[in-house]
């Protein structure tokens, strides 16, 4: 019988599974489920949806972590600059000709080559991280390549006036070296290298096909024989002149192509190197800097990609990608190191190229301004003139002095200077050259402390280890003139004026002559 005004309450099964709960006063009977709500069905999907979706992230990380190749840490040098003590990075970026692990069928040659940096970029990231500047290091750049460790773990003798590529080769490996040309790319800056990364001719084609391709300029009509002068006809066309997407072999063979545009030089291909990865940069951003937007773009240059032990698994390939999230495309700059011709290779100009490692190292823009970002305490480089009153004990220390400038008579007074601060000058004489921009203060085996106490009168000056005995400070030009009135160094303007932005009209500054 049903009492009027009151719901019938449900029947309870006779056997019961559990006993009832404590302090229930239903007994043995279970209450009725309430029914969920569309709100909180749609919650629940999608949290299921997430946990699937990290869970299937979460398996991709682990996959992609173990198809990331490193290169031993041991091969860099125990003498490297100092890290700067903001949140900016540098990180060099080698693309390898190397023909190995099938990269011949692409490149051609033979799979047994040993394997040398045909592109290489200095990307610094600025403190602010809504700045950053790629500076490329020409291959046929004439450098000193310090020592570095060949595969049976000896090292080599520093080489002087070396080919810039030639340092990936030191060793003779298909897989290169490429911790000896992160030591040399910071023994010719004076910039700590934090992040070291190398992809080989796979690895770059397969990232262009996963992007769907990237959109590039090309002022004429290239034949094969653009691509190898070798050829006794012209060949086939490649690439139709003006605007077209470019993926796979395709962009490959565009950002080989040297001879037949402009001067036929690898500097002009420079050029349309830093406008394709502009290009390319900007195309993925359009996509989206997102890890679900990351990963496959990760997937495709892990398998060809070979990095430093700091950047060996995938949570620190994505969230190094990820920090650069902010960054506009107009504040991403791209230019060459300075440099000019020395016969059939490429000579670094000074002091134009001290002056861009300092403006970098101070996290100065190409347009002069202060990328440090708003809790950055770095220190200013501000010149200590002669007459400085700085309380300094040089405590005797045998100092040569070398004038690296124009300014007559600066030498001497430096070293008076010196010994007023209780230095012992040994030597006054020019430098090799007239034209150093940065003041560099050498020193030898066991001497580093002694340097660091010369180098209180010289703040912003670079230190340097040397195969010598001795200890001498090479003057430069940030000495003679001072530096700016913001008491920071600024980029050359040899510099700033040819910088490609990643905005940059696509068909524009493609080359030289």
């Amino acid at each position: 019988m049903t009492v009027t005004g009151h719901r019938a309450a449900p029947p309870c099964h006779q056997h019961q599974a559990e006993p009832p709960r404590h302090g229930s006063s239903r007994g043995g009977c279970t209450p009725p489920r309430r029914r969920r709500g569309p709100l909180r069905k749609t919650l629940g999907v999608a949290l299921c949806l997430a946990v699937l979706g990290m869970s299937g992230l979460g398996w991709f990380y682990l996959r992609l972590s173990g198809d990331i190749g490193t290169f031993d840490g041991s091969g860099l040098s125990s003498n490297r600059p100092e890290a700067i003590s903001a949140k900016g990075e540098n990180v060099l970026i080698i693309g390898s000709d190397a023909r190995s692990d099938g990269n011949n069928s692409l490149g051609g040659g033979s799979k047994d080559d040993t394997g040398r940096s045909d592109t290489t970029f200095l990307l610094h990231i600025h403190a602010d991280r809504r700045h950053a500047t790629a500076v490329s290091i020409p291959r046929d750049t004439l450098v000193t390549v310090p020592p570095c460790r060949l595969p049976d773990g000896t090292w080599t003798k520093t080489q002087a006036h070396a080919m810039f590529n030639s340092a990936f080769s030191v060793g003779e490996t298909r897989a290169g070296n490429p911790a000896c040309t992160q030591n040399t790319v910071e023994y010719l800056t004076g910039l700590r290298v934090d992040h070291t990364l190398v992809i080989n001719f796979k690895g770059f084609a397969t990232l262009t096909d996963v992007v769907g391709g990237v959109r590039v300029c090309l002022p004429k009509n290239i034949y094969e024989s653009d691509l190898d002068p070798n050829r006794s006809s012209r060949g086939k066309l490649l690439f139709n002149k003006g605007e077209q997407v470019v993926s796979g072999e395709n962009a490959l063979n565009y950002v080989r192509i040297r001879h037949g545009i402009g001067d036929s030089s690898d500097m002009g291909r420079i050029k349309r190197q830093q406008a394709f990865v502009a290009s390319l940069v900007r195309k993925i951003q359009s996509q989206g800097l997102t890890p679900a937007r990351l990963l496959p773009l990760a997937q495709a240059a892990a398998k060809s990609m070979t990095v430093d032990p700091g950047l060996g698994n995938a949570g620190k390939l994505i969230s190094f990608a990820m920090s650069l999230k902010d960054i506009d495309l107009h504040d991403i700059k791209f230019v060459t190191a300075p440099w000019r011709y020395q016969g059939a290779r490429v000579a670094i100009v000074q002091p134009d190229a001290d002056e861009l490692w300092a403006a970098l190292k101070a996290d100065r823009t190409m347009d002069g301004r202060d990328a440090r970002g708003a809790k950055a305490t770095a220190t200013p480089f501000v010149r200590v003139r002669p007459n400085s009153t700085k309380a300094l004990i040089g405590n005797g220390i045998d100092v040569a002095v070398y004038n690296g400038t124009t300014t007559s008579g600066l030498a001497h007074s430096v070293a008076s200077t010196l010994t007023e601060h209780g230095f012992k000058v040994i030597d006054i004489t020019n430098a090799d050259h007239p034209n150093h921009g940065t003041t560099v203060i050498r020193y030898g085996s066991g001497l580093r402390a002694d340097a660091q106490t010369v180098a209180g009168l010289f703040p912003g000056a670079r230190l340097r280890s040397v195969d010598s005995s001795g200890l001498d400070v090479v003057l430069g030009e940030s000495y003679s003139s001072g530096s700016s009135s913001s008491g920071l160094p600024t980029v050359p303007a040899s510099v700033a004026n040819d910088a490609r932005s990643a905005d940059d009209d696509l068909c524009s500054h493609l080359s030289y002559g």
